[in-house]
C-alpha cells in the first residue's frame, strides 16, 4: 500500500462521532476536525447553548452537527442522548470524551491547605472527569459492542503521570481516567472484538476556563508566577493550542492507528506505551516547580 492510499483512508464520511464536552474550548476543535473530515458529530454538553454555538459556528463543514444537552453524570441523560443520535445519525462509531476539568475549591493555595479541601469539591472533580468518562463509555460502547467495531478516545492529562502541586483531586481523577482506559481497551478487545480500540490523549498545559485562574493573573492577561515556571520548563516555550490536539485525535480515530490500543499519547510532552513497556519524556523539570 502506498502512502497516498494510506492517507486517503482518513475519511470519516458515513461515520458517527460523539464528543462529550463538545461545547468547551478543547472539545470544539475536536468537533470541527471531525466535521471537516465528513463525520456526523453529536455535540454533547451540559450547557446546551454552548453546544448550539459550536454547531452553528461550523455549519459550513462537510459533516452534520447535532447539539445535545447531556449530563454525563446521569445514565438516563446519556441514554436519552444515545436514542436521539440513533434517530438522527444511526449507531455511534467514535466516542471522544472531552468533558472534564478542575474546580477552584479542590485546589490548594497559600490561603487554603490540603486538609481544608472539602470532600464535595473532590467528589465534583472526580465525578466530572472519571465517572463521566466511565458512564459515557458504558452508554456509547454498547453500539461498538453490537457492531464489533469502534474507537474510543478518552482525554487524560499529563497530571496522570506527573501529579502537579495544588491540584490533587484533578491529578488523581485523570490518573483514574488513564487506568480505566487501559482496562477498557483490554475488556473491549477480549470480550467483544479486537476491532474495538480504546486510547487516551494526555494533553500538556493548555489554558482553559478551569485552569486560567492558576496560570494567568486575575486582573491582567499576564502569566502568573506558576504560569511563568511552566513555560520555562516547556520545550515549545508556550502553552498548547487546542489545534495541537487535532493531529493526535485524527490519527487515533483513523485506520492509521489500527494496531494501536491500550495506549496514552500526549502532544508535546510524552508518550506512554502499553502500561509501562515504553516510556519517553521531554525535559519537564520537577513537578514541584509547578
Amino acid at each position: 500500500m502506498n502512502n497516498k492510499s494510506i492517507f486517503n483512508e482518513i475519511d470519516f464520511q458515513k461515520k458517527t462521532a460523539v464528543v462529550t464536552g463538545g461545547g468547551g474550548i478543547l472539545g470544539e476543535v475536536m468537533v470541527a476536525a471531525l466535521l471537516d473530515l465528513g463525520a456526523n458529530v453529536a455535540i454533547l454538553d451540559l450547557n446546551y447553548e454552548s453546544a448550539v454555538t459550536v454547531a452553528n459556528k461550523h455549519h459550513d463543514l462537510i459533516g452534520n452537527a447535532l447539539p445535545v444537552e447531556t449530563d454525563i453524570l446521569k445514565a438516563e441523560s446519556l441514554n436519552n442522548a444515545r436514542e436521539l443520535i440513533h434517530r438522527q445519525f444511526g449507531s455511534v462509531d467514535f466516542l471522544v470524551n472531552a468533558a472534564g476539568g478542575n474546580h477552584p475549591d479542590a485546589t490548594t493555595s497559600d490561603e487554603k491547605s490540603f486538609a481544608e479541601i472539602p470532600g464535595e469539591a473532590i467528589k465534583f472533580v472526580t465525578d466530572l472527569n472519571l465517572l463521566g468518562t466511565i458512564q459515557s463509555c458504558q452508554a456509547f460502547g454498547l453500539d461498538m459492542q453490537e457492531q464489533k467495531v469502534g474507537v474510543i478516545v478518552n482525554i487524560s492529562s499529563m497530571n496522570a503521570l506527573r501529579p502537579l502541586t495544588r491540584i490533587p483531586a484533578y491529578s488523581a481523577a485523570k490518573a483514574g481516567v488513564s487506568n480505566f482506559t487501559q482496562w477498557l481497551a483490554v475488556h473491549m478487545a477480549m470480550v467483544y472484538s479486537p476491532e474495538i480500540r480504546v486510547n487516551a490523549i494526555a494533553p500538556g498545559f493548555f489554558i482553559t476556563s478551569q485552569n486560567k485562574y492558576l496560570l494567568m493573573n486575575e486582573k491582567s492577561d499576564e502569566l502568573s508566577a506558576r504560569g511563568q515556571r511552566i513555560i520555562a520548563h516547556t520545550p515549545a516555550n508556550r502553552f498548547g493550542q487546542p489545534e495541537d490536539l487535532v493531529g493526535t485525535l485524527v490519527w487515533l480515530l483513523s485506520p492509521l492507528s489500527n494496531f494501536m490500543s491500550f495506549r496514552i499519547t500526549s502532544p508535546i510532552f510524552f508518550l506512554f506505551c502499553n502500561a509501562g513497556v515504553g516510556f519517553s519524556t521531554s525535559n519537564l523539570g520537577l513537578p514541584a516547580l509547578f
